[in-house]
């Protein structure tokens, strides 16, 4: 009884600290990422736009993701009005639930200890303390990848109900309608685990697996089914696809092409870094890379000492499980060739805390053994050394910080050799010194993530300046309250207040307005939505009201295929409509 007390103490305390790191001044960040804050305005104002994830309240075009994501965050916005607290409360709650789910996904596997383990690491990865403090979909997408595989491993147990396959699938669909085809990156681990693991007969196996697929396509193909047979002009143009097309969208741009990079109308090829060194480099080593090393370690000792055990063992099963999922993400995201950002790591996080929490206390339990000490060193003295490394890459930030992970983080690996020479309270105070040295790094990175504002399609971790995108990198534009006014006045006479290439450009004027705002083009400028033709009938019938003369965010930026319509309407409406010049914003009256 006094066990699983102290046990729900340490858990209230987990939790209640995680809920602290993700909400404490939440709104420091504004609309964090604009274009995807503009689309939970939009479905503030009109369900249709909450159903298929438009960028604006008129439905002009939809954001280049499946919606379930903005779903949740537009029902939150409805219930406590449109700000930057309702919008991203949800987020972070997201955060905690996935901690909470990973300390009932360990703990079923290798118990309490284990359990505490992994969800401190999750909480303390910074790329987690990141995405759950923003309004990008990859949120929902972690909780439910976390979901599906507690399911899973549910579904191994002898006499366990069929309907947890169900639900593993379930969560995977739900996974897709955050961010697409991203979600069954970890669907070949499960079912394969499930496969040869399961505690029950090959035909209840095969037929709970087929109820899983069951469950999946349920759970995302009716959303798909429903976007293709509504009729297209009752419906906002899916945008990121270049034939208004979901199915396209999610095998495409969002699919195939984010591995081989041939994705028409995106940034093009985004792999001057592919390769194994990607997860510790100076994009995604801040984010990710402090303990990735320290997983594979745990990873493969853990396995090394439970391989003997029956196939149905929960402890082997868990390494299988997180394991699988944390080699089949990483060899993705090293090698992908399309689009790739610092902030996708996350996906990753919870599979190098769950193989960290259990690989780690099978190793600790075993330290007399001076193959278990020499992997404990092993495994401490390689997370400071990239702990180092990676607080290096910020020489000006804690200088002091980066040379006293290394000292004790070398001394402790230097007395882990040794430990069993150790009396058990001296081999527990190194152990624990150990701990913090390999914890403190990612520790410190996340406070900064959490105390640093970030805005931006690519917000980056750890201090101002961090790891990722630039500050504000692909961020929106910011009108003038002069702009803002002129846009807004007589709004409501017109179906959109105004028009410009690029959805960042029209989610800042939007935002800023209150009004919709027509994003000519989509997210890149380059999907035929509107075409010039239509474009030219809505401007005749008075619907739009003024275009915004831009130039698209980002520096470099390169397009990769795609339609020229947005071009041949800019050139169509500077030749034809007067202009006035506002805070050194040219704005075309198409109403003149």
């Amino acid at each position: 009884m006094r066990g699983s007390r102290r046990e729900a103490v340490a858990v209230v305390a987990l939790l209640a600290a995680t809920a602290w790191a993700y909400l404490w001044d939440l709104g420091a960040s504004g609309w964090a990422n604009g274009f995807y804050a503009a689309a939970v305005q939009a479905g503030s104002q009109s369900w249709t736009a909450w159903v298929f994830g438009s960028s604006d309240a008129a439905n002009a075009i939809t954001v280049d993701k499946t919606p379930g994501a903005l779903w949740v965050m537009g029902i939150s916005v409805r219930l406590f009005g449109f700000n930057a607290w309702s919008m991203l409360v949800p987020q972070a709650l997201m955060g905690v639930a996935a901690v909470a789910m990973l300390y009932a996904a360990v703990r079923r596997a290798a118990g309490p200890r284990a359990a505490m383990l992994a969800g401190t690491v999750l909480a303390l990865t910074p790329v987690a303390a990141l995405i759950f403090r923003f309004n990008n979909p990859d949120a929902l997408l972690v909780l439910m990848l976390v979901v599906a595989t507690h399911c899973v491993q549910r579904a191994v147990e002898r006499d366990s109900s069929r309907w947890w396959m169900v639900l593993a699938g379930t969560a995977i669909g739900v996974g897709f309608l955050a961010k697409m085809l991203q979600a069954v990156l970890v669907l070949p681990v499960l079912a394969v685990v499930f496969l040869v693991c399961a505690d029950m007969p090959w035909r209840s196996r095969l037929l709970r697996l087929c109820g899983g697929a069951a469950g999946l396509v349920a759970s995302a193909g009716w959303y798909l089914l429903l976007v293709e047979v509504w009729p297209s002009h009752a419906r906002p143009y899916i945008g990121g696809s270049q034939n208004n097309s979901i199915v396209e969208l999610a095998l495409g741009y969002n699919g195939v092409g984010r591995l081989t990079g041939e994705e028409v109308g995106g940034l093009g090829n985004l792999n001057h870094d592919v390769g194994w060194g990607r997860l510790l480099g100076g994009e995604m080593g801040g984010p990710i890379g402090w303990l990735l090393p320290a997983a594979v370690i745990a990873l493969v000792a853990g396995l090394a000492i439970v391989w003997r055990r029956p196939r149905t063992d929960p402890t082997r099963i868990g390494l299988l499980l997180w394991g699988g999922w944390l080699l089949t993400t990483a060899v993705v995201f090293s090698w992908m060739n399309g689009i790739v950002h610092p902030y996708y790591t996350v996906a990753l996080a919870p599979a190098v805390a769950a193989c960290i929490g259990i690989g780690v206390p099978l190793v600790w339990d075993r330290r007399t053994d001076p193959r278990c000490a020499t992997t404990l060193a092993g495994l401490t003295a390689t997370t400071t050394l990239v702990s180092f490394i990676l607080l290096q890459r910020h020489p000006s930030w804690l200088p002091w910080l980066q040379w006293t992970v290394l000292m004790v983080g070398l001394t402790t690996a230097l007395l882990l050799v040794v430990v069993a020479r150790l009396t058990p309270r001296s081999a527990v105070a190194v152990g624990a010194a150990a701990l913090v040295a390999c914890l403190v790094g990612p520790f410190a990175y996340t406070v900064a993530t959490a105390a640093t504002p970030h805005t931006g399609a690519v917000p980056s971790a750890g201090p101002s300046g961090g790891f990722g995108g630039p500050p504000g990198f692909l961020d929106i534009s910011r009108p003038s309250a002069q702009l803002a006014a002129t846009i807004a006045a007589d709004a409501g006479d017109y179906t959109w207040a105004a028009a410009v290439v690029g959805s960042n450009n029209a989610a800042g004027h939007q935002l800023a307005t209150g009004a919709p705002v027509m994003a000519v083009g989509g997210f890149n400028g380059t999907d035929p939505a509107p075409t010039l033709e239509q474009f030219q009938d809505y401007a005749r019938s008075g619907r739009i009201h003024y275009f915004i003369a831009a130039s698209m965010p980002g520096p470099g930026r390169t397009d990769h295929g795609g339609s020229d319509a947005a071009e041949r309407i800019t050139e169509w409406v500077e030749a034809t409509f007067p202009f006035q010049v506002i805070d050194g914003t040219t704005l075309y009256d198409l109403g003149a």
